[in-house]
């Protein structure tokens, strides 16, 4: 770490434990706030009233997340400082996973965050679209390992969903919005109903929501996202070894109607009529051409992914003892939408001197000229390149859908000393895709080796041979050229059928068995278990191989575990001057795994009060994730590639069997994860917290490549060794490539937070609050290079993170008014400031690389008015009030707004 960043980091963390001094969490204050008879501890499975948990905890309100109008409460959590929306319609665009929201605690990636729903594990990966916002009441967000508590995947955190299952009345809403661009439009309506029945014994609540919102179509709707790259610098034919992040950048070796590669008349491009034209290729370097009229995918797809989705919820609870509920609920969630997607809309793309697609001279649709101009210079054909976009840019059509049921009961007994609940669940995500417009190898080629047939008509080559082939000669000379019956002869549409399901129970345990000296014991002990299968299927010509670039696999497999856990709270001194309320915690869990066998994860911490309203805390742990289907059962795949290697002084270039897929012998990542903390509120209102945070995995589950088998197996690593198979004469002929326990991140650093409330009036009151974090390193070291990716804020693929994120809001809330200003800051990074650790070397030296620090200000302003046992409230927000522009080159951004200033109105209304 640079001198000035360590200045930097020791006066932000002083300035936070200053604060922390003053003050404790907003969670006691909100909690004591709330329904006191549903006690929910994320961090921990004790359920004592009055108990913290050792490991932190931020407690959100669905108020404090609908600060602005987002979509749904994963873009609502994703402007939180502890998260990164590593996957969302922002970041996204152009993959099957375009408008999932998982949660992405960290930066370590959403497989390492674990997303419950009050308590519970639910179907759909995690995907906070399939939660309706409208029955959610409060947000817990535990900031360190949690696995002893909830199991796999709680390496990073938790995020537990609260339901408002006691909801009574009648609520409707809706809500529209715009971008101060007049695009990105959005509309959503919901509603809920609650009500008791049986002489309050029972309670019933349904709710739903349904939302569309249009996208950001395409990449360069705005200036600083599409079309733009790294360009490699030269002098004089000489790479200076920089790069600069350059707008208006094509590609150079393809263009709209087609361009000649090769011959006499390499270089020209095609008109509409298929006379030929010179093309403006701007300044080209490399692939990229610059400025010019050459095409770029960024000009079709999406920037941010549509979307259409509905998600409802229904619950009933019933007593039949007064120590006894009977409770079931139903999840249903459907998102979907059609849209154009990603390209297999290039033909060719070869090179100045090749590696396109053959047009022979006797072509059907070549003009006269051409042909006599080729014939003049002794050519029989030439190499062609192609932008499809008036062919086949193909389009996604996508629909995901989530049920889910549960039933289970909880009780208690011995006077309310022990507590109980079981439950089991059953659900089912489908995930079903089709992708028309990708093109057919055979029919393409076939089509595209067309003649004058015997009645002076163009035919396919094919049919002179063949007269029964259905083939349709194409025309791909000149922008718009190609028929739509020859469209529909040389593509297809990919498909996907995919059904994963989950069955999962779970029954605890609490209560206090005894009391020592400093107050009661509390334990808990459960065991839990699930069972998760998939059934992903591809359409018939997937598995035919029928087409050039792209196809979908299929993916077969089942995982389960049988759990058990327990969980310990020992009060050891109180009331003793700095040692006021003394409590020790401690956890275990062993995990036994079908596919890996048994994992043990555990947990230990202490908490005390060292003055009054001075708490510290303090937590280690192990921490695992098991790994996922399509880690362990994605289908074997068979491709051959040359690798290229040096041993005992002797360089290859083999050409190598490579099978990749899934990897059976997968075993779960372990993490260690410390925490350390302090909360206060020596005065009424005040309150904030200071933790650090230090965790470390090992065992990461990756992709690794053909070639880094061959370099890290040279390197030393004996297991990587074992997936190399060699001929006679020791060269290497064939290479397992699945994915592997290989890597190790690790990260650490400070979150903190104040909040202060006071009355302004009678009824009125403000409230101040800030939620920061500091990170002061995030490291990948996958045994070859270890990568630092604190800094990287531009970069949409790496595992970049700000160093500083603060969330500050300043807000008035009274019966007829509620008014908030909240500032989102980002501190100064850089597009990419990826670096090896070892050698000090940046993966690309830009020279344009800074990011200059960015705050985004939002406000919302909501009047209610009351009307006898119903009331209405009006409002409107706007986020990114001063339309901050993205930095240049922010395309899939995770961080900064690339949408500009967004306006919402809505209503709702209550009874």
């Amino acid at each position: 770490m640079s001198v000035n960043r360590r200045r930097h980091a020791i006066i932000a963390s002083s300035a936070l434990a200053l604060a922390a001094a003053m003050s404790q969490p907003a969670l006691a204050q909100q909690a004591a706030e709330e329904d006191e008879s549903a006690i929910v501890v994320t961090g921990s499975r004790i359920d004592r009233p009055g108990y913290e948990s050792p490991t932190p905890t931020l407690h959100m309100t669905v108020a404090e997340l609908g600060v602005v109008s987002r979509p749904n409460i994963g873009a609502a959590l994703a402007d939180l400082p502890q998260f990164k929306a590593g996957q969302s319609p922002q970041t996204s665009g152009s993959n099957a996973q375009a408008g999932r929201f998982p949660v992405d605690l960290r930066g370590l990636g959403a497989t390492r965050s674990l997303l419950l729903i009050d308590g519970r594990r639910f179907s759909s990966d995690n995907d906070l679209n399939t939660i309706p916002s409208v029955l959610v009441k409060t947000v817990d967000i535990v900031t360190g390992g949690a696995s002893a508590a909830w199991g796999s995947g709680a390496v990073a955190g938790v995020v537990n969903i609260i339901i408002d299952s006691k909801f009574t009345g009648l609520k409707l809403g809706a809500e529209a919005g715009i971008s101060t661009y007049g695009d990105a439009g959005q509309r959503q309506v919901s509603g809920a109903f609650g009500t008791s029945f049986a002489d309050g014994r029972g309670h019933f609540v349904i709710g739903g929501e349904f939302v569309q919102n249009d996208g950001l179509i395409p990449k360069t709707s705005r200036p600083n996202t599409g079309r733009w790259t790294s360009i490699p610098n030269s002098v004089n034919g000489v790479s200076t070894g920089t790069f600069t992040l350059t707008p208006n950048v094509g590609l150079s070796r393809t263009a709209r109607g087609g361009l000649i590669l090769t011959g006499a008349l390499a270089g020209r491009g095609f008109n509409p009529d298929g006379s030929l034209r010179t093309i403006d290729f701007g300044r080209v370097v490399g692939a990229n051409s610059i400025g010019g009229e050459m095409p770029s995918d960024d000009e079709v797809a999406p920037l941010i992914t549509p979307q259409h989705r509905i998600a409802a919820m229904a619950r009933v609870s019933y007593d039949l003892l007064d120590n006894l509920t009977v409770n079931a609920d139903v999840r249903y969630s459907r998102y979907y939408d059609n849209y154009v997607w990603f390209g297999d809309h290039i033909t060719g793309n070869g090179t100045v001197a090749g590696g396109g697609i053959t047009i022979s001279r006797d072509n059907a649709f070549l003009r006269p000229e051409i042909k006599q101009a080729m014939l003049a210079a002794g050519q029989t054909s030439f190499q062609f390149a192609r932008f499809n976009d008036d062919l086949n840019y193909p389009r996604i059509d996508l629909e995901r859908r989530t049920i889910q049921g549960t039933i289970g009961i909880n009780g208690s007994f011995g006077g309310g000393k022990w507590r109980y609940d079981a439950y089991y669940s059953h659900g089912e995500y489908q995930n079903n895709i089709d992708t028309s417009g990708f093109r057919m190898t055979t029919p393409f080629n076939q089509a595209v080796d067309s003649v004058i047939g015997p009645n002076g008509q163009p035919i396919c080559r094919v049919a002179l041979t063949n007269p029964s082939t259905n083939c349709v000669p194409i025309n791909l000379f000149g922008v718009g050229s190609p028929s739509a019956a020859a469209a529909a002869y040389v593509t297809g549409t990919p498909m996907q059928r995919a059904t994963t399901k989950l069955d999962t129970y779970g029954a605890t345990l609490r209560g206090e068995p005894f009391a020592l000296p400093a107050g009661d014991v509390s334990i808990a002990i459960g065991i839990e278990g699930r069972t998760e299968r998939v059934n992903q299927r591809n359409g018939d010509l997937d598995r035919a191989g029928a087409f050039t670039t792209f196809s979908f696999g299929q993916l077969y497999g089942k995982d389960s575990v049988k759990e058990a856990f327990g969980e310990i709270l020992l009060p050891v001194v109180r009331d003793v001057p700095f040692l006021r309320k003394l409590e020790l915690n401690g956890a275990v869990r062993a995990s036994d795994y079908r596919n890996s066998g048994t994992i043990w994860s555990w947990k230990v911490g202490a908490t005390n009060e060292f003055l009054p309203g001075v708490v510290g805390r303090i937590t280690r742990s192990r921490d695992i994730r098991a790994p996922s289907l399509s880690e362990l059962y994605a289908t074997s795949t068979i491709s051959y590639t040359n690798v290229a290697y040096t041993e005992n002084g002797v360089s290859y270039n083999p050409r190598v069997l490579v099978n990749g897929g899934g990897n059976a012998n997968l075993v779960p990542e372990k993490a260690d994860t410390l925490t350390a903390g302090l909360t206060m509120a020596p005065l009424r209102g005040l309150t904030a917290s200071i933790d650090y945070y230090d965790i470390k995995i090992n065992g990461v589950i990756g992709a690794i490549t053909a070639p880094d088998v061959v370099s890290r197996c040279l390197a030393g690593n004996a297991e990587l060794c074992s997936r190399i198979t060699r001929d006679a004469n020791n060269i290497v002929e064939r290479i397992v490539s699945t994915p592997v326990n290989l890597a190790e991140y690790k990260t650490n650093g400070i979150d903190g937070e104040i909040a202060y409330t006071m009355p302004v009036s009678a009824a009125g009151r403000m409230t101040f609050r800030a939620v920061g974090t500091w990170v002061n390193s995030l490291t990948t070291n996958d045994g070859i290079s270890k990568i630092e990716y604190v800094g990287t804020t531009g970069h949409a693929f790496v595992n970049g993170m700000p160093d500083w994120r603060i969330n500050a809001s300043v807000g008035y809330s009274s019966p007829s008014i509620n008014a908030v200003v909240r500032a989102r800051y980002i501190s100064p990074g850089n597009y990419n400031a990826a670096r090896n650790v070892v050698t000090g070397v940046y993966q690309q030296n830009l020279t344009n690389n800074a990011i200059p620090a960015y705050t985004y200000v939002d406000l919302q302003l909501g009047f209610k008015i009351p009307s006898g046992n119903k009331s209405m409230e009006i409002y409107g927000s706007v986020t990114n009030l001063f339309n901050k522009a993205p930095p240049i080159a922010s395309l899939y951004s995770p961080f900064y707004d690339v949408v500009g200033r967004y306006m919402s109105v809505g209503a709702r209304i209550s009874f």
